[in-house]
Formats: structure tokens, sequence, C-alpha cells
């Protein structure tokens, strides 16, 4: 093993932090935090081995040595900011946001965790790629030392596709495999964590020389983390006696041949414990029966309020970078010509959707497309920023035309649709233009087109979230077709099937000879 010294000890240029004690010998175990930089780190085990413990541990004891970064998908490493001033950053914002708080996370050398907690799982991979990515492609001269950890990495790095979308999944597959690949020249020491080393993606998995093992049961997997460490077959077997907390250790930064290490106490807490036992209540009176057994509400749920625990971009923005100098108000611009160029702006979109092929354009595509286009049509005013055309860019996604867009009655669809999440409102505003018009439910590939894809079940998922939100209620006819009720406008959909090709919900109130709402 490496000369044992204490916990966060120097010697030479190396920087060594105390993770336990060896099990052999009662000796202090030391990763040294100078060669972990260069080689990397994976560990495994399963739920309940102990893993998130370590992790914390590590981050705890090297926090004053190197700069950190946290993938946290369960929100339980945010309890570092109050204990060691890690920079705690909500991921439910714009990815221009992330890459723009990324950037200066990186200039300013600023420890932080982007808590995915409050994300679906296809978004968290999407924010955890634009964050990694950005990272990774910082100039050459804010290639300082971090170390960046991932917590549960087969989400990011999955071995085989899933639920998600094939471009999610690739987008933090390639930002992961930067990380564990390229990423040692730029500065950044990737740290992985996974339950089972089957579901980690193999040439992530790879990269790393440093290997924790821990608690591990299926065969499958104890024999690759017996391969991974140069262990024979029939020594594989103690992967399955280790208890929480332990692990086996190997790698340039850790031990020269396999030892066992019992992981330290640390300082800090995951916001979340482990269920525990306690005692069951009273037996239920008559009084409680009924009360479980009562009828579902006819009314929807109410709506569950926004999180005030979330940080504005603003000030995190704030937190990395010195106060900007205040700039000079704007002129404010004539109500009449704002309105003009609002009108231009939805007919270019119109057309710009038109065109074959364009629901399932990338979006820079399209906003550069966008841009020309305006140019061509003469269209003044200040350009557009990314956030500004994807909020414009909803409504002609949606197959809402110009004049009904500008028309009285759909200004309390926009009002609406204001409150909900940028992902699902392109899904409400379809939902409301079918509604509207009187025509039947779009389809699950009718949703799905309008979020730029083609998997029907994520059209699906959309749905379903604005469900959860209250935004909208789904309910089935005798026959199994779809309606669909917006409360907040007492409008809903006639009776649309599901499973139907895309576009027939307009075809058939076409030859229905259905009427606008």
């Amino acid at each position: 093993m490496l000369p044992l010294l204490a916990g966060g000890a120097k010697r030479g240029m190396a920087v060594e932090v105390e993770l336990g004690t060896c099990v052999e010998n009662g000796a202090p175990a030391l990763i040294d935090i100078e060669e972990l930089l260069a080689t990397r780190l994976l560990v495994q085990g399963n739920s309940g081995s102990g893993k998130s413990h370590l992790l914390r541990r590590l981050l705890e004891r090297s926090a004053g040595c190197v700069q950190q970064a946290v993938i946290d998908p369960e929100g339980d490493f945010v309890s570092l900011s109050e204990r060691f001033g890690h920079l705690v950053i909500d991921a439910d914002r714009s990815e221009a946001d992330l890459v723009a708080i990324a950037e200066r996370v990186r200039q300013r050398r600023v420890s932080c965790v982007l808590n995915l907690e409050n994300l679906e799982v296809e978004l968290q991979l999407r924010a955890a790629a634009a964050f990694l990515n950005t990272l990774f492609e910082a100039d050459r001269d804010y290639w300082y030392p971090m170390l960046v950890v991932v917590d549960e990495a087969q989400l990011f790095a999955p071995a085989v596709s899933g639920d998600v979308s094939e471009d999610a999944r690739r987008a933090s597959l390639g930002a992961m495999t930067n990380l564990m690949c390229r990423g040692r020249k730029r500065g950044l020491a990737g740290v992985v964590a996974t339950q089972r080393l089957a579901k980690l993606a193999k040439n992530v998995a790879a990269e790393a020389t440093n290997f924790l093992m821990g608690r591990t049961f299926l065969d499958i997997d104890m024999q690759r983390a017996a391969d991974l460490l140069g262990l024979e077959r029939r020594q594989a077997e103690v992967f399955r006696d280790l208890g929480r907390g332990r692990f086996v250790a190997l790698g340039p930064a850790l031990s020269r041949r396999a030892i066992q290490v019992m992981v330290g106490s640390v300082e800090t807490a995951a916001r979340g414990a482990a269920p525990s036992l306690t005692p069951l209540p009273q037996p239920l009176d008559d009084g409680d029966r009924d009360d479980i057994l009562a009828s579902a509400p006819t009314a929807p749920a109410p709506r569950r309020p926004a999180r005030e625990s979330r940080q504005p971009t603003e000030d995190v923005l704030a937190a990395l970078t010195q106060q900007p100098e205040e700039a000079a108000p704007a002129e404010p611009e004539d109500t009449g010509v704002l309105a003009e160029r609002e009108a231009a702006y939805r007919r270019v979109l119109w057309d710009l959707m038109a065109e074959d092929g364009a629901p399932f354009r990338p979006e820079a595509a399209l906003y550069q497309d966008f841009q020309v286009h305006c140019r061509i049509r003469r269209v003044g005013g200040a350009r557009l920023d990314l956030p500004e055309f994807r909020q414009r860019l909803a409504p002609a996604r949606a197959g809402v035309e110009p004049d009904v867009a500008e028309s009285e009655a759909w200004a309390a669809v926009d009002a609406v649709a204001a409150q909900i999440p940028e992902e699902q409102r392109v899904v409400y505003l379809l939902i409301a233009r079918a509604a509207h018009g009187g025509w039947p439910c779009p389809s699950d590939l009718d949703l799905a087109r309008a979020c730029a894809s083609h998997s029907p079940g994520r059209g699906r998922s959309r749905l379903q979230a604005l469900e959860q939100s209250a935004f909208v209620v789904v309910r089935k006819d005798m026959r199994g077709a779809r309606v669909v009720v917006l409360p907040d406008l007492a409008w809903e959909t006639a009776p649309g099937d599901p499973a139907a090709p895309a576009g027939c919900y307009r075809e058939t109130a076409a030859d229905a000879g259905l009427t606008e709402a």
C-alpha cells in the first residue's frame, strides 16, 4: 500500500486523504489525490453497500485540496454546501442557463453540486450532458484540476438503451465518455459510482484504473469485479461477504495490491435517511375505514405549488461572478410596433415549420433558418436569443395558426401555458388547439411529433406529466377513445384514438365538418 500518512497529509507534491482504515492491519487507508487526477476512479456496489457514504467521505476530506463538481441525481449531496461551501445548482432551468453557470464554475474554480432530483430521467440526462460538456470544452486557460463525481453513473452512461429518447442517451453517454477518456488533459478527474457494472457502459468503466468494489450478489457482477481487480474466479465470493461500508481497493492512487478498506465517518449527511422500523398505528375504527374507502373526488387534484427552493439563475451567476455594471435602461418601443413584430415572428415560424422534416430538425438549425427568414422579410428589432426563440417556437410546433394565436380566445391559453414547464408546454398547446377547434384528441404520435420525437412513449410521458400537475384531466369514453379536459379553460377535446397515425385528428375534424369552438 502507499506510505501511511495522516488524512490530508502532503508528501512532496503528493496530496493524500484518509478514506478509512485497512481491515487487514488497522492502518489508515489513503488515496493519493494527485494520482487520482491522472487515473480516475470507479466505485461499485449494490444498493445499501455504502457507495454514497464513500463518495461523501472522499469529497469531505479532499474539499480543501481540489475543486469538486458533483452530478447528484437524488439530491443527496446538497448538504455539502452547509459545511464546505459547495454551490448548489438546481438543474430545473434552461440549457443555456446551465451552460453559462458551468462556464463560470470552471473559470472561478468553485466547487458545486448539480442537483437533478426535480427532473424526470430524460431531462436529468440532458442537463448532466450540457453541464459536463461545458466543463470539458472550457478554454485551455481554465483547465484547472477538478474532481468530477457522478453518482448512479449507470443512469448517465447506460450499457443499453432504455425508456429515454436516443438523442438524450447519446448526449449523456458522449459527455461521460469524454469525461473518462479525454478529461485528464483538461484537468478533469472522473469518479463514477454504479450499482451494477453490467449496467454501466464498458467504454466508461474501462477507463478507470482505481477501483473500490463493494458488496455484490449477482454472479456476473462478482466475476466482472474480480476480473477488473485481477482476482481469480474462486476469489470473487469475497464481494458477497462484504459488509456495509467495506470495499476492496486497488489502483495506483489506492494500493498496489487488493486490500479491504473500512470507510470512515463523515461530517455531513444526506437529506434522506434509510428506512427504519416504527410501531404500527392503532387498529382502524369505523370512521377511518370510511375515509380510506371513500370515492375519488370528481374535481381535479389541486395543482402542486411552485417549488420555493429553486435558486434563480441570476442568483447563481451572481455567486460566481463579480457584480456586473448596471446597463443603461433601454427606451421602450411603441406597443403597435411590438405587436406587428410578434405577428411577423408567428408567420415566419409557421412557414418554417410547414417545410418537410422541420418538426424533427435540430433546434439550432431551426434557429438559424428563423434568423435568415427574418432578415429576408426585413423583420426589425433586436435579434431574439435562443430562450426567446424557444418560447415562440412552441405554438408553431403545436400547429397553432398565426390568426388563432392572435385571437382573444387564445390569450387565455398563453396565460396558462406560461405556468407550465418548457418541455411540457408544446403538448399543452397542441391539446388546447384541438380543444379550441373541437377536434379529436391528438394521438401519441402527434404528441411525440410536437416534441420533435418519433417515440409515442415520449408523447405519453409529457401528457402524464401535465396530468400529474393538474393542468389537464385525461379520461376515456366507453369505446376506449381518449378525451383531454383543460380545467383552466373549461375546454375539452373530442374523443380520439391514442394509437392513430400522426395528423389524423385534423383530418377527422375536417371530414366531420367540426367547427371552431
